[in-house]
């Protein structure tokens, strides 16, 4: 299908300006260009609408640093890039890089001419030659050096651009969007219905049905003026002839008009070794994560950040303005267009195609410590008929098995070869849908020796959470039980699909399973196994809980998963032949790394509060354990079912010497419970999270004395978390009154901030999340590591770290800053209240205290504290004026841990019901 024909009986028409009053566009951008065609025979002269800032920059005297060449796609039009005008603008009105945005109405599109013509995407490429061309003798001028912006088929044309001036370019910036279709990959639906022979007029021209559902595509949905504006240059058939051409215009087939040009830029954008940014929103029925892969691909050196709830329009879901004029300011771009386009610049995460190796900006490459690698245990102990784990949750009908070190360790080599031999690599990444047990820690430690990356996302996330964290990780191959598989199956997740079990080959077929882990076993017989990975190379990508927004993936290399075993070894004293339970699953996989025999008990590991006490008791005598690990929220139910333990169970739990809970903040009343649960044991509780699974400990006897310390010395308050572990550093950036982190990190008692650390064992980056990455670190001492929590809280006296609660969650009142737990506790104290969350709600610097409630005796429904409860609350609290108590059934927490209280979506959800809103469960 030639580009020309969805655009029959097409007719020319001059460009125009956009109408005034279109929302968010300062009409003042707007202006005409008159561009000859110097590709043309005809020698014909254009004129394009254009979106151009220089005026504005002109009227503050200052000369921009460079040029944003930005490009729309289909059927957007420079209306798309308002924000990023208006923000480059404003930012040079206040002192900042002044950079000039030049946004296009590509030809027959948006204001600009329509030509009476097709143009194919070759031409379209020429087109914007022959506007640079004409602007660089304008009156204007073109000041370099230029970055492209492009968006959906935008983002071909700008990096055709791209690839045609390297004496100009100075980088490349890309939001949803393309340049090749995978092989076998059928062409998005939306797109496979538009190009129907039957549909494509009807549906791109006759029509606005493809403009109305591309702005469907928006989260949330567009404002009405919003979506008018779009449609302003597109009120008639005759002016939607472009958008029609655009989409016939996509080469299905090798034999389309169109083919080559793509081919050439695809193989060309791999050469560009500029500085480069992409902007994504998984959320896109089109330009799914398929094409940011193959983009990646090409251009290895990118930053990348996914912005998860986004989707095609990510223009309009996020502030994609202040993500694109952060990466400018980061970049060494004024004056190095020709040498950057010979070279890499930067690069926040650049992955070695070869071995899966990262590192991130301004940070040296981790090296060899010279720890053991991860598998060393296995390796050491392979003769040895001791237990390493025990399956305390086995096979319906079937007794707790027991897996020596000489099985597991076979296993683990057979597994490796096995791996190989079907296609699993170095750098692959595995994603791990095993549940608990011998299986999953044999797959795990198999991952991890042929180099292969295993991504870790348990159950515990929830279907959707799962999902997102699936699909984000981009596994090249999946490995599961059935609940795993069906999922995988049914929601699309990627990967080459191994079972855990073998099933009859329509089953097989059904689920699309290749093989099973018998199949690998008898394949890696042999135990013929390749080099083990380095040390700095990827071995993870684990991901977080999810309790404070979309869990992410954090990266660990082999060297920093080795720091987190030894540093856990040498603060709670495990090492080969100790007893561990651990009822947080992932903690589990450390146990072969540590030498240690585990197990974890038997519960619903996607609901830790259904771990009871006599579980744990089954436990440790199964392994006869002297270290126990529990998350809070399975701490709490353990206590709470103590009842049901027998005397053997007593006695068993009498064995266990160090008790450990993480993951939340523990109270002392709760770890002083679960101390009368297991005497003899030292009560511990870790600070850490995943991106650094161990930065301080505290005992019981600890917290004790931290607590009449600040209470003399007049502290803020809050959770003490005890002082760093031996190989861990801690500091804190002080607030400022708006609640933002700005201090330098620094050791000073008493001062309130946010909780920067550093350690061998923090992670290596987030994955794909460039500004998160870039938020998290923090230079504070050349050589070292440094990642930014997100947790408040501050340092006392004696060294030790109380966390007051998270930077999302300070309230900003007109009286000051107020941080929550400190409060909370206070509440938590009242014989009424079983748990409580203070929140604030209104504008920021003069916010309200919000006391959300659940009591002792379960409310059903959500209801204003009675007077007597109300005012015990603001007794309580010591301090800030309480402006409203409330009720409810249930407090809302994270799925993992069960135990991490969601104050942003109780912040939202309270606001609403004190404006008048139903009062729903929240």
């Amino acid at each position: 299908m030639s580009s020309a024909s969805a655009g029959a009986s097409r007719s020319g028409a001059p460009a125009s300006l956009p109408p005034s009053g279109l929302p968010g566009l300062n009409a003042s951008f707007s202006r005409l260009i008159d561009v000859p065609e110097r590709h043309s025979t005809t020698r014909s002269t254009r004129r394009w609408h254009i979106l151009d800032n220089a005026p504005a920059l002109a009227e503050l005297g200052v000369q921009p640093v460079g040029t944003v060449l930005c490009v729309h796609g289909n059927p957007t039009w420079s209306y798309l890039w308002r924000r990023l005008l208006s923000s480059a603008t404003d930012a040079a009105a206040d002192g900042g890089q002044a950079w000039r945005v030049i946004a296009v109405d590509q030809l027959n599109m948006g204001f600009s001419e329509r030509t009476g013509e097709g143009r194919p995407l070759a031409r379209r490429v020429r087109d914007l030659d022959d506007l640079t061309n004409a602007l660089s003798t304008d009156a204007l001028g073109l000041a370099g050096p230029i970055v492209t912006l492009g968006h959906d088929w935008g983002g071909v044309v700008s990096l055709g651009w791209a690839v045609d001036h390297p004496e100009l370019l100075a980088g490349v910036m890309l939001l949803n969007t393309a340049v090749h279709q995978p092989e076998g990959e059928p062409i998005p639906a939306p797109l496979r219905l538009a190009l129907h022979r039957s549909l494509l007029r009807p549906a791109t021209v006759a029509t606005p049905a493809f403009l109305e559902t591309t702005l469907a595509l928006a989260h949330p949905s567009l404002p009405s003026p919003v979506k008018d504006a779009y449609r302003s240059p597109y009120r008639r058939a005759a002016r939607r002839a472009g958008i029609g051409d655009f989409v016939a215009d996509i080469p299905v087939h090798a034999g389309h008009e169109s083919a080559p040009e793509l081919d050439r830029i695809a193989h060309r954008v791999g050469t560009l070794r500029v500085p480069a940014l992409m902007l994504w929103g998984p959320r896109d029925p089109v330009f799914s994560d398929r094409y940011l892969d193959d983009l990646a691909r090409r251009m290895p050196h990118a930053d990348i950040h996914r912005f998860e709830g986004a989707g095609h329009l990510i223009a309009e879901d996020v502030d994609y303005a202040s993500a694109v004029l952060t990466w400018l300011g980061d970049q060494p771009l004024v004056g190095q267009a020709s040498e950057a386009a010979t070279s890499v610049a930067r690069a926040d995460t650049v992955p070695d195609t070869d071995a899966g190796a990262g590192t991130i900006a301004g940070i040296a490459p981790v090296t060899d410590g010279g720890r053991q690698p991860l598998w060393h245990h296995l390796d050491d102990l392979r003769d040895s008929d001791d237990p390493a784990l025990v399956e305390m949750v086995p096979a319906r009908g079937q007794p707790s098995r027991s897996v020596s070190w000489r099985l597991l360790s076979k296993r683990v080599r057979q597994l490796a070869a096995g791996l190989a031999a079907v296609g699993v690599s170095r750098g692959d990444r595995v994603s791990l849908l095993v549940p608990p047990g011998a299986d999953l820690t044999a797959v795990l430690y198999a991952c991890l020796r042929i180099g292969a990356v295993v991504v870790v996302a348990d159950a515990g996330l929830g279907l959707r959470g799962l999902t997102r964290a699936v699909r984000g990780a981009r596994p090249d191959h999946l490995i599961g039980a059935v609940p795993g598989l069906i999922a995988a199956r049914a929601l699309g997740w990627p990967g080459q699909r191994i079972s855990t079990a073998r099933y009859p080959a329509p089953v097989a077929r059904a689920l699309g399973v290749s093989s099973a882990l018998a199949d690998l076993i008898e394949r890696g017989r042999d135990e013929v196994l390749p080099d083990p990975p380095g040390p700095g190379e990827i071995a993870a990508v684990l991901f977080t809980s999810g309790s404070t927004g979309p869990a992410k993936g954090v990266v660990y290399t082999h060297d920093q998963l080795a720091a987190v075993r030894d540093a856990l070894a040498a603060q709670y004293e495990v090492g080969v032949g100790t007893g561990l339970v651990a009822g947080f699953a992932p903690f589990a996989l450390l146990g072969p790394a540590l030498g240690a025999l585990s197990v974890t008990p038997d519960m619903d590991v996607t609901s830790p509060k259904t771990l009871t006490a006599a579980s744990v008791a089954a436990a440790v005598r199964a392994v006869e354990a002297t270290v126990v690990f529990l998350s809070p929220a399975a701490l709490a139910n353990v206590v709470a079912t103590e009842h049901s333990l027998t005397p053997e169970d007593r006695s068993a739990l009498d064995g266990v010497l160090t008790f450990l809970s993480a993951g939340a903040p523990v109270s002392e009343q709760l770890l002083a419970a679960a101390s009368a649960l297991m005497p003899d044991a030292r009560a511990h509780t870790p600070y850490g999270m995943t991106e650094a699974l161990l930065v301080t400990d505290v005992t019981l006897t600890g917290i004790r004395e931290a607590a009449t310390a600040e209470h003399a010395e007049g502290g803020s308050g809050g959770v003490c978390v005890g002082v760093p572990a031996p190989s861990a550093h801690v500091r804190i950036s002080a607030l400022d009154p708006t609640g933002a982190a700005t201090g330098v990190p620094a050791g000073t008692p008493g001062v309130t901030g946010e909780i920067v650390i550093s350690a061998p064992q923090i992670k290596d980056h987030y994955d794909r999340l460039w500004l998160t990455n870039r938020a998290a670190d923090a230079a504070v001492t050349t050589g070292e590591r440094w990642h930014r929590t997100g947790d408040v809280g501050h340092l006392d006296t004696s060294g030790r770290l109380w966390v007051e609660g998270r930077m999302p969650h300070v309230i900003t009142t007109g009286a000051g800053l107020i941080t929550p737990v400190a409060l909370e506790q206070r509440i938590d104290a009242l014989p009424a209240v079983r748990r409580s969350a203070v929140v604030g709600v209104g504008p920021q610097g003069v916010q309200h205290v919000i006391a959300v409630l659940e009591t002792t005796a379960r409310s059903r429904r959500v209801h204003l504290a009675e007077p007597d409860l109300a005012a015990a609350v603001r007794d309580a609290v010591q301090g800030p004026d309480v402006a409203a108590v409330l009720v409810v059934p249930q407090l809302p927490t994270d799925i993992r841990h069960n135990s991490k209280i969601d104050r942003t979506r109780l912040s939202e959800w309270t606001a609403g019901v004190l404006a008048g809103g139903r009062m729903v469960k929240p």
